[in-house]
């Protein structure tokens, strides 16, 4: 499938967040998204998930033109914040019903090796780590064609990282990503392609090296 936005723009009050923006996303594709604090990161995804509505978007997939109130309605785009989202008092055992009706795919949340040793936590006491795999593992499953995910190794343990790191991997085969993390190393080991928001303006980035031109790392 094919996720494509044009013209995208977005202004706050006189503030100019978002100039003219085009964005392709296909199935397999992992597109990494760097900018500093304020660049528009979030707010970008956001208006594709559907939450915050843009000045002016055209949006399509699969060539299909599509309004934002028709996006969360038609389970085409999931969303991962960078707050997490799960009640706190409920255990992963209760967590994963409210997210899967079927019992084969909540099947497939319980016995997953770095979850089935959790689920009669509470998601309260879970580490960052295990808190943001969980939280991956079921926006990740469901069927949703294209996953959006804002700062998802942000303050997690090393070891899940990495286990991130392979989930994403094993995901774009079924799904097109978008990801937006100050982690990037990280982000670039495993994306496909890669831009920067720079003063309301898209730039490709293809090496840490253009991170640095362009002034989103220090030499």
């Amino acid at each position: 499938m094919k996720l494509e936005a044009f013209d995208i723009n977005k202004r706050f009050g006189k503030k100019t967040i978002l100039n003219n923006i085009n964005i392709t996303c296909n199935t397999g594709d992992i597109i990494g998204v760097f900018g500093r604090n304020g660049s528009g990161k979030s707010t970008l995804l956001k208006i594709l998930f559907g939450s915050i509505n843009a000045n002016s978007i055209d949006l399509r997939i699969d060539a299909k033109q599509l309004i934002s109130k028709q996006i969360i309605s038609k389970k085409l785009i999931s969303y991962l914040p960078q707050q997490s989202f799960l009640p706190k008092e409920k255990s992963v055992r209760e967590i994963i019903p409210l997210f899967f009706s079927n019992a084969e795919n909540q099947e497939n949340i319980f016995y997953n090796p770095k979850i089935a040793s959790i689920v009669s936590q509470k998601v309260g006491t879970l580490s960052l780590g295990e808190l943001r795999y969980l939280e991956l593992l079921l926006i990740g499953n469901l069927e949703h064609p294209f996953l959006l995910l804002d700062e998802p190794f942000s303050m997690i343990e090393p070891k899940y990282i990495a286990i991130i790191s392979s989930l994403l991997t094993e995901l774009k085969e079924k799904k097109g990503i978008m990801i937006t993390d100050h982690y990037y190393k990280n982000v670039l080991k495993i994306t496909t392609d890669n831009f920067l928001l720079k003063d309301g303006n898209k730039i490709e980035i293809k090496t840490e090296e253009d991170l640095v031109m362009n002034n989103y790392l220090s030499e």
